[in-house]
């Protein structure tokens, strides 16, 4: 038998009894304690605490996290006569492994630790605290609790030339040894963000840019830049000058996305505040102007008008051609911006919220965000280059077809915004089967252009079919057979990013029989009443709560742990999660079994809190809106403002993981993932029912 299954037998065994450890304990003391304070230097001071350990029992470490033993925690009370400076040291440890995990102990009969502190005053004081412990024999598996208080008197010291620490340093470091016990159950969380400050610090600023760069390419594909890439190419097709000239006009407009990214968004964040580019990203207004907008360029592209500058401007231009082309430019590069927000916008709000007021902050974010308008910027000025290169082609209507075509994709797409608009603000307009019905024709209708039989203003008449126009027929059609099973409830997982989520479908299959053979329950018992869920929705095959509160209520109820989901009715990223990974057999199995869900929607603005449940921001801005709570309370305790962010906590509110979970497609990462935080809670389970047990 191992020493946890002897140990677990003799806590039976006393419970049958009615004898409980403390009742053991009153006639061991298996651990004395001993304590002095020694003067290094200055106003240093180091506090050692000796415990002189009985033979055959061990003393355990304040490290020991993974086994059943209780580790060994230092608490000092708070007090302006002194600082802590660094954490209590130890001597080494032993580790020993059975099938319940590590535990760490010391074999010596003499175990020191010590602590530095600084002295703040020159009056006499007493350092007062507590320590908790526990030790127990390897021969019976008898434990018994041997922690004590403490109360070492430390002289004054003169401080004339004594050299105190960085306050927030030694602030930090207080809090930290104050919730030790709470620091040591998600000590692994510790140590991995310190680790990822200190590499944060120790990034290059070469590398910071690189990375950022390389993000601004990645948006190009996100399903609201995509679109503009059309729409410049057209805007460069229209001049008339000649190539170098071109040339200069797609330098500057390049330039100008840079410019405006870098110094207009800046500002704009500095006036809204660092989430003003989220708020842009899934407010209703804005993107209901993206979809006019794509609308307008639409119809252009079909035919009903020309775009063109005004007359003031044009006149302007045909005395100073250089300056109107420049302006042309810039408008031009505005627009992409302004659209391009939707999607660019949470990368960027991510960005500001990692930075500080601190300089050497602010110029990381700068080169970051310079980074970001360069990559961003630099496929559009290629493109914008390219069109001078067609004009030497020879021309014809197939000028007018890539016009006609592009016009297809810009309904399409632009309806991606008005959706967002529809999402957004509760209105039911555009769901899925109802968007997904305008693609099916819209795509349709592209194929029969493409087919001839379809004609626009300004097509010749087509004598016969290229191959090039046949297979984009072909993948026309293709795409909208792909699509029609969508009306049923199909996934539709290659474009799940850009069609609203399913929980807006009427007719959904599956959502029908998982309802019928009552299959989503957490952990297998009945939902209670919640909040919400009259208006919000998991994706099918899953159900939770939509309040934190009340998630923890019930995970305390059922003894599981919590899997947080920060999404948004908007957040296309969020629906390929769901469809990509949720969906896996494995990922499904964990979540409905092994938590409780909570989805806590950061854009759900349309369902007002009552005013008993409203926050008031440090900044004095009074929170109104669920969707602003949660958006509030996620950049409060993570420091992230963009979704989806999965986080793993248990019933009061710990962290089970080193730190949260963003996008990412990959099932297995996502397995391992939830894996860790189960393991970690069963851990801690074991940990409190065991000092449970001792307690009682």
């Amino acid at each position: 038998m191992t020493r946890i299954k002897k140990l677990t037998c003799t806590v039976f065994l006393l419970a049958v009894l009615g004898i409980g450890n403390k009742l053991s304990a009153q006639f061991s003391e298996p651990v004395k304690w001993s304590f002095s304070a020694e003067n290094v230097k200055d106003n240093v001071v180091k506090l050692k605490f000796t415990a002189k350990v009985e033979k055959g029992w061990h003393l355990y470490s304040q490290y020991s996290t993974e086994g059943i033993a209780r580790p060994t925690v230092f608490t000092f009370e708070k007090s302006k006569n002194y600082k802590l400076a660094g954490k209590t040291t130890e001597p080494k440890y032993v580790e020993s492994t059975d099938e319940f995990g590590t535990d760490r102990y010391f074999e010596s009969s003499t175990v020191v630790f010590t602590q530095t502190i600084e002295v703040l005053t020159e009056t006499p004081f007493s350092i007062v605290g507590e320590i908790d412990a526990q030790a127990c024999t390897e021969a019976d598996g008898k434990c018994v609790q041997v922690g004590i208080d403490f109360d070492i008197p430390i002289s004054g010291i003169k401080l004339e030339n004594a050299i105190i620490a960085d306050t927030n340093k030694d602030e930090e470091t207080s809090i930290s040894i104050e919730n030790q016990e709470d620091t040591i159950e998600n000590s692994s969380e510790i140590v991995l963000e310190t680790e990822k400050s200190k590499n944060d610090k120790e990034n290059p600023a070469w590398l910071i840019f690189l990375i950022s760069f390389a993000a601004g390419l990645l948006a190009l594909i996100t399903p609201c830049v995509f679109p503009m890439i059309p729409m410049t190419i057209s805007f460069f097709m229209k001049g008339n000058t000649n190539r170098k000239q071109g040339l200069k006009h797609a330098y500057f407009f390049g330039s100008s996305i840079i410019f405006i990214f870098a110094v207009l968004g800046l500002i704009l964040t500095v006036l809204l505040g660092k989430d003003a580019m989220y708020i842009i990203s899934t407010h209703w207004i804005p993107n209901l102007l993206f979809f006019v907008i794509f609308m307008v360029f639409a119809f252009s592209f079909f035919g009903l008008f020309e775009l063109t500058l005004p007359s003031s401007w044009i006149n302007k231009s045909d005395k100073q051609s250089d300056k109107g082309g420049y302006a042309g430019a810039f408008f031009m590069a505005l627009t992409t911006v302004l659209v391009s927000f939707s999607c660019t916008g949470p990368i960027l709000g991510a960005a500001l919220i990692g930075a500080t007021s601190g300089a050497s902050d602010s110029i990381v974010f700068f080169i970051s965000l310079l980074g970001f308008a360069l990559g961003f910027a630099l496929p559009f000025t290629i493109l914008a280059m390219f069109p001078e290169v067609l004009k030497k082609m020879k021309s014809g209507s197939w000028l007018n077809t890539v016009k006609v075509v592009f016009g297809f994709l810009e309904i399409a797409l632009g309806l991606k915004f008005l959706s967002i608009a529809d999402l957004s603000s509760n209105w039911h307009l555009l769901d899925r089967e109802v968007y997904l019905a305008l693609w099916i024709v819209t795509f349709s209708l592209l194929g029969l252009y493409l087919l001839g039989k379809l004609k626009f203003k300004g097509d010749s008449d087509l004598k016969h079919i290229s191959v090039p126009r046949l297979f984009l027929a072909i993948a026309s059609f293709s795409f909208v057979v792909y699509m029609i099973p969508g009306m049923w409830g199909a996934p539709l997982k290659a474009i799940s990013g850009y069609v609203p989520p399913m929980t807006t479908q009427d007719f959904d299959i599956e959502r029908i029989i998982t309802k019928n053979t009552k299959e989503v329950t957490t952990n297998n018992q009945s939902l209670p009443n919640r909040k919400y869920a009259d208006i919000l929705h998991f994706p099918t095959g899953f159900d939770g709560f939509f309040d934190l509160d009340e998630a923890k209520a019930y995970a305390k109820k059922v003894k599981k742990p919590i899997f947080i989901d920060f999404t948004g009715k908007t957040c296309a990223n969020c629906r390929e999660m769901e469809y990509y990974v949720w969906s896996d057999k494995k990922v499904k199995e964990i979540l409905n079994e092994e938590y409780v869900m909570v989805a806590l929607y950061a854009d759900a603005n349309f369902i007002k809190l009552p005013e008993n449940e409203w926050i008031t921001t440090p900044e004095g801005k009074t929170i109104k809106t669920l969707g602003k709570k949660n958006h509030h309370f996620q950049m409060e305790h993570f420091n992230e403002n963009a979704q989806p962010l999965y986080v793993l906590i248990d019933a009061d509110g710990n962290n089970l993981t080193p730190k949260p979970k963003g996008y990412d497609r990959n099932v297995e990462n996502f397995i391992q993932f939830l894996q860790e935080g189960v393991k970690n809670f069963q851990r801690n389970y074991k940990i409190r029912h065991h000092e449970l047990h001792h307690n009682n």
